[in-house]
């Protein structure tokens, strides 16, 4: 470690600023999740799609049509609302969509909710990505995905009596794993298909899910383990929009409890040190992703950390003046990877910030994992102490009426 001799004080929020010029074309740029409005190099009279998803990105249903959205190149415009594990329902919304449920699409005037239907009436209007959601050899990975939901699901989300219960449960997830290898295994590229198409945008958001938990409440590495599925993960984060939706699995493994109605820890070994690792670090070299990282990621943190200084000061327990010299060192190794000590007592601000950092929400995955380094490492020059638990009933802590629109 760099001796606190060679220290540095923190760089003011001007200097600061002057570190980054990290800019994103939101409405034709890359997949991001701040846009308001996609237009392709289109104009808004073009848009016929309103896409109603969740603030945070967390809804794995939002993720499908998000990335079938982005893939075509459809113009929508997006309106997110508050999902029920993390704050109140929009009334504006709730007139909209009685249920309340997430997502739903406005096409031509028309609503209409359940992601395979909104994937089934988008296709009429816009045409199929690849093959269409009824195509013959569609149908059956379509089934194969709803079987791997349901073992995954089992295994996960409801505790075992018995050491024996829980192996069972992982055989039988493993089992159903090996089917979805072989389905890959049958087509000569790293897709399910001889293209990609509608079949992976319908694996995507919970395999994605699925590599995450298992690999912190299981022990289990779902990508690492299976190859055919590790040259699909591979394949996946060779397109940039699939870059734009992803999370990682700090954001995934909290994120999911509320949703799922717990995630349980089955407690061996490997599972304990995973844990440890995704809740305190290091995140490089995590499974979450492989593909080699931008240049803008430290930038991009910054500028995002900027964007939102008054509402990340306004919401963390400590005091404001405390946490406003405490990030600006965080921010300063990061910046710098000059060690930069905090002021005594800021290690519970900053961990509390490193905890809720979301993906891709807040920033990409690669960002997130670098502002996470800088805030841990500069919360260890002072203390060891952990911010407040993350809630695993709700998440209530990232009410969206807490943040300004992104």
């Amino acid at each position: 470690m760099t001796s606190l001799a060679t220290s540095i004080a923190p760089l003011s929020w001007s200097e600061l600023e002057a570190l980054t010029d990290f800019q994103v074309d939101s409405v034709n740029g890359a997949t991001n999740a701040q846009a308001r409005l996609r237009l392709f190099g289109h104009t808004e009279a073009d848009v016929r799609v309103t896409l109603y998803r969740d603030n945070h990105a967390w809804c794995p249903y939002c993720q499908k049509v998000w990335l079938w959205l982005e893939e075509k190149q459809i113009p929508y415009r997006i309106e997110k609302v508050t999902m029920f594990c993390y704050g109140e329902k929009e009334r504006w919304y709730k007139r909209k969509v009685p249920s309340g449920m997430l997502p739903a699409i406005e096409l031509d005037g028309r609503i209409i909710t359940e992601s395979d239907d909104i994937l089934l009436a988008l296709e009429q209007v816009f045409g199929a990505l690849g093959l269409g959601m009824k195509h013959p050899t569609v149908l059956p990975l379509r089934y194969l995905e709803r079987l791997l939901f349901r073992s995954w699901c089992a295994w996960l989300c409801y505790p075992s009596s018995s050491a024996r219960q829980e192996q069972g449960n992982r055989e039988q997830f493993i089992s159903v794993v090996a089917k979805v290898e072989t389905a890959l295994s049958a087509t000569p590229g790293s897709y399910f298909l001889d293209e990609f198409g509608t079949v992976d945008v319908i694996f995507t958001p919970y395999v994605e899910r699925m590599n995450a938990s298992l690999y912190y409440y299981k022990g289990y590495s779902l990508r690492e383990a299976n190859p055919r599925l590790s040259d699909w993960f591979d394949a996946m984060e060779s397109r940039p929009t699939y870059r734009g939706t992803q999370s990682d699995f700090h954001t995934h493994v909290h994120d999911l409890p509320p949703q799922m109605g717990g995630c349980w820890e089955n407690g061996e070994p490997q599972m304990e040190l995973n844990k440890a690792r995704v809740d305190n670090g290091s995140w490089e070299g995590l499974p979450d992703v492989t593909y080699p990282e931008p240049e803008t990621t430290r930038a991009e943190a910054l500028y995002r950390v900027i964007k939102h200084r008054a509402n990340i000061m306004r919401v963390n327990p400590a005091d404001d003046n405390l946490m406003d010299e405490a990030l600006r060192c965080a921010l300063t190794n990061l910046m710098t990877h000059q060690v930069c000590p905090p002021p005594p007592g800021s290690d519970v601000a900053l961990r509390y910030l490193r905890d809720r950092i979301n993906v891709p929400r807040d920033m990409s995955i690669y960002a997130a994992k670098r502002l996470r380094e800088a805030l841990e490492s500069t919360a260890a020059l002072v203390g060891d102490r952990q911010g407040p638990p993350i809630p695993v009933q709700h998440r209530r802590d990232q009410n969206p009426a807490d943040f300004a629109r992104t």
